[in-house]
């Protein structure tokens, strides 16, 4: 089995392989003052709810963008199935052509991302990925990543709302009846949803413009499922698609690592 871990501002998000089935995903919040032993506790504890034994963790890979957290993540991983732990970066091999003006500034989520995306459909596709930041990646018919689009998550625009409003109340993501609100709360709602909504399928309409083509448009991210569905453009859900690019990324670095399992999209 293989322990994925994507390490997000808001979540970690823990994930376990058995060739190509995922066995669970979990998620627990991110503390950026947490120690290796609480960490190594919680994926601990995670294991044994799923009845699966730490020998039977054959190797990890991990993604972050909180890098204060990879080394006690790492060390965590070791504590607990003493297992060889890759993070992605420099010198892992991803199989990813990055056409952007500094590759090292392009996050390990969005490569994960678009390493499983490229490897299940064909492109030009755009990645959609809604956690604290929503983030759009964009990979060209040539399969190369040439960029994307960052804006502030809906996690944020709410916080921002409620904590810089003083009548403003905090809202639940439940969607409201219609987009005309007749109260706060439901103008809030609608705010909220149709807002984020409406500047993605604007963001779709300019991505598209400039491509040139209709591009595959995929969704991921803790967020997603809440706002896609108001979207108007056609875009697939796949709440899994990083965990499976690490898969993909981790058997990239293991000899023999495809030998028993199709790859019928991999380089």
């Amino acid at each position: 089995m293989v322990l994925a871990v994507d390490i997000g501002n808001t979540n970690i998000v823990i994930g376990c392989f058995q060739a190509q089935d995922i066995q669970f995903v979990e998620r627990i919040s991110t503390n950026q003052n947490s120690t290796t032993l609480e960490l190594a506790i919680s994926i601990k504890t995670i294991l044994e709810i799923y009845h699966i034994r730490t020998t039977e963790i054959e190797g990890s890979i991990i993604s972050s963008v909180v890098p204060s957290l990879n080394h006690a993540m790492k060390k965590a991983i070791e504590k607990v199935a003493g297992c060889r732990v890759l993070t992605v970066g420099p010198g892992v091999r991803t199989g990813l052509d990055i056409s952007i003006d500094n590759p090292a500034q392009l996050g390990s989520d969005r490569v994960a991302d678009a390493v499983a995306a490229i490897d299940m459909y064909e492109p030009p596709l755009v990645i959609i990925d809604m956690g604290t930041a929503t983030t759009l990646s964009v990979v060209d018919k040539w399969r190369r990543h040439i960029g994307g689009v960052i804006v502030p998550g809906v996690g944020i625009s709410m916080n921002a709302l409620t904590e810089k409003t003083a009548q403003l109340p905090k809202i639940s993501l439940d969607p409201p009846e219609k987009c005309i609100g007749s109260n706060t709360v439901e103008c809030m709602k609608s705010g909220i949803l149709y807002g984020a909504a409406g500047c993605i399928d604007g963001l779709l309409d300019r991505i598209e413009m400039e491509l040139g083509e209709s591009p595959t448009i995929l969704a991921t991210g803790g967020l997603s499922e809440y706002i896609i569905p108001h979207c108007r453009h056609d875009i697939l859900l796949d709440p899994m698609l990083l965990l499976k690019g690490l898969r993909i990324i981790y058997l990239k670095n293991t000899p023999g690592g495809f030998s028993s399992e199709s790859t019928a999209h991999m380089e």
